[in-house]
């Protein structure tokens, strides 16, 4: 039996549980009042946690709410992948690739753009931001995925394409960038 096969302790599973019930208790209170109006305490409260035991799996407010939003962002993500494929035209498949994260974060706007700046200026030695740098690098690897698929297969718009379509532009600007221009 390999270790990844390997069921897990009680200590382990105890930890998974309690990660678990942070996660959701932080979400329902971030999704009713919005980050910025719910403590940490009410966290620990709602999770039926102490406060010392929640900074164990979050060491401040802002690396709950990449927690929370790493988990939205990810499933926003894997629906987004899927809902690309077999898109007809690259304009398609982009924005079915991009329509779940944007709504993701749109879900509360506040959340969302708290999110964005953490993932932009915290501290990446965090592990929920790192997770969150790795989710946002997985979303540019799947927009570089549909374009490479479609680039040069059919128009990005449709049959009426114009000179400035998504296509040419990155066509375009991509061929500047390998020239060094």
């Amino acid at each position: 039996m390999t270790a990844s096969a390997e069921p897990l302790g009680r200590r382990e599973r105890n930890k998974q549980l309690k990660r678990e019930r942070i996660t959701a208790a932080a979400s329902a209170l971030f999704a009713e009042h919005g980050v910025d109006d719910v403590t940490t305490q009410q966290i620990a409260d709602a999770a039926d946690v102490g406060t010392g035991t929640l900074f164990l799996y979050a060491k401040s407010k802002a690396e709950l709410l990449l927690l929370v939003q790493n988990t939205h962002y990810a499933t926003a993500l894997a629906r987004g992948e899927a809902a690309s494929t077999g898109q007809p035209t690259t304009l398609d498949a982009v924005t079915a690739l991009l329509t779940p994260v944007v709504e993701c974060n749109r879900t509360h706007v506040e959340n969302g753009r708290t999110y964005l700046r953490e993932m932009a200026f915290g501290d990446p030695r965090e592990p929920h931001h790192a997770e969150a740098l790795e989710i946002a690098g997985r979303t540019e690897a799947a927009v570089a995925q549909v374009l490479d698929a479609h680039l040069g297969a059919e128009p990005a718009f449709g049959s009426d394409a114009r000179e400035g379509d998504l296509g040419n532009h990155v066509r375009h600007h991509g061929v500047e960038r390998a020239r060094g221009q």
